[in-house]
């Protein structure tokens, strides 16, 4: 059985005092408008997730329709088409190792938004192609911006959020991308497949346009000393009216204690390799799920079954449960707990949402920036192995071959997350690195 994070007091390990209530008045004003705003800078970041996901099963309705293109430039075949489908998953763990450097040099909010070029470049490839190469290099842009944004947009969004509301505004990222695969594939019911990617330059153009009014994160700020900016990214994020000190001086304490950046040997240090380690096999073992190819190949699946609908609409239909999954993760999030949710829920409400808020929540401050690039580096190239060796093993064995074997990397999740995750709901960011500094092992 698990200890609670917070289960012990001691001088490597404390609660942090409590200030004294508000009044009800004065909190029901507070909090309606930090909810507001701390909503509008998450909405204004997620909309990167939104692209990410839209752009991640692009594949699945272009496939079919390229495979019996009269173009011969632009017909595919099965090997194409696998690369078609895979090469995005190249340029996604292209943009985490990226970010391994974008995340601290330019910060969480500037990552982002440059996050924006690669994605309008690829999208205008992919609209324009009159060969294959430009599609593939279209997929490879996109991938790259959507690799970007999947280190940085949790990062940003969990500095910014209170704990309070940090598990339901963690499970956006994840929530917009599955919205933005629905999107597709509601919009590929009606648009031809060039159509589709100009459609998709929208989202990044209103995620630029909102993320320029928003505040950086108050925890990059002041890990670069621009201590009085923090201050008033904290100030607009809470609301005037809100009494910051305490947690402005929390944060400013935990940055002052981690003002250098890590060394190999401190690598080797159980409270920093720890929640590294185990963020980085949670992505590992995320996508051995098999998520990405399944989702990639979604339309080409349908059409090797025996299903009543078409292979398009069977697509809308798992986007559209998808999308209901995520959203009952965001609400229980923080009243069942993150632990709960990865045991007993499926993919979109447990291993989807909930691995990138655990990736975003354990990993020390000093770290953040590099091992959250590292997580979706490891990520996307497992990614890859799977997304482009589906099809040639479906071909080779049959369609069952590969869902035993994801089947089988469920169970080894469960006694992954038995054995080393951290059940995090309630807690601050400096708490839960406090839990990781004290050396206490999960399990009793």
């Amino acid at each position: 059985m698990q200890e609670p994070l917070l289960g012990a007091e001691g001088p490597d390990y404390d609660t942090f005092p409590e200030k004294p209530p508000p009044s009800p008045g004065e909190r029901t004003r507070v909090g309606v408008l930090q909810s507001k705003r701390v909503l509008l800078a998450a909405f204004a970041a997620v909309l990167g997730n939104f692209s990410f996901g839209y752009s991640l099963v692009y594949a699945s309705p272009v496939i079919p329709a390229l495979e019996h293109s009269l173009d011969p430039n632009l017909s595919l075949t099965k090997t194409q088409a696998s690369w078609f489908g895979s090469v995005f998953t190249l340029g996604a763990a292209a943009g985490g190792l990226s970010a391994m450097v974008l995340n601290d040099l330019l910060g969480r909010k500037l990552s982002i938004m440059f996050s924006a070029l690669p994605s309008v470049a690829g999208y205008a490839f992919m609209a324009g192609a009159h060969g294959l190469w430009m599609l593939l290099l279209g997929r490879m842009l996109t991938g790259f911006a959507g690799g970007l944004t999947a280190a940085c947009i949790p990062v940003y969004v969990s500095e910014i959020a209170p704990p309070g509301v940090r598990g339901a505004l963690g499970a956006t990222p994840q929530l917009m991308a599955v919205f933005g695969s629905l999107s597709l594939y509601a919009l590929g019911l009606l648009l031809p497949w060039r159509w589709l990617a100009v459609a998709g330059e929208g989202p990044v153009l209103v995620m630029i346009l909102l993320l320029s009014f928003m505040p950086n994160s108050p925890r990059f700020l002041l890990s670069r000393g621009r201590d009085s900016e923090a201050l008033q990214a904290l100030t607009w994020l809470r609301g005037a009216d809100a009494d910051i000190r305490w947690e402005f001086e929390q944060i400013q304490d935990n940055v002052r204690k981690q003002s250098s950046r890590m060394s190999w040997a401190e690598a080797r240090d159980p409270h920093m390799y720890r929640p590294i380690t185990i963020a980085l096999v949670m992505r590992f073992l995320q996508q051995l799920t098999g998520i990405t190819p399944i989702l990639v190949y979604l339309q080409s699946i349908f059409d090797s079954t025996a299903v009543l609908l078409l292979p398009k609409y069977d697509a809308a239909i798992v986007g559209a449960v998808r999308l209901l999954s995520v959203l009952i993760a965001a609400v229980t999030m923080d009243l069942a707990g993150r632990k709960a949710l990865l045991f007993v829920s499926g993919y979109a409400m447990g291993w989807g949402p909930i691995t990138w808020l655990l990736m975003a929540e354990i990993l020390p401050l000093r770290a953040r920036g590099v091992a959250s690039g590292l997580c979706v580096l490891v990520s996307w190239l497992t990614a890859f192995a799977l997304t482009k060796s589906f099809l040639p093993v479906v071909n080779a064995f049959g369609l069952q071959a590969p869902f035993f074997f994801f089947a089988a990397v469920c169970l080894v999740n469960l006694a992954f997350t038995g054995c080393c995750v951290p059940e995090t709901k309630g807690r601050s960011l400096e708490q839960i690195e406090s839990f990781f500094h004290s050396g206490r092992s999960v399990l009793h």
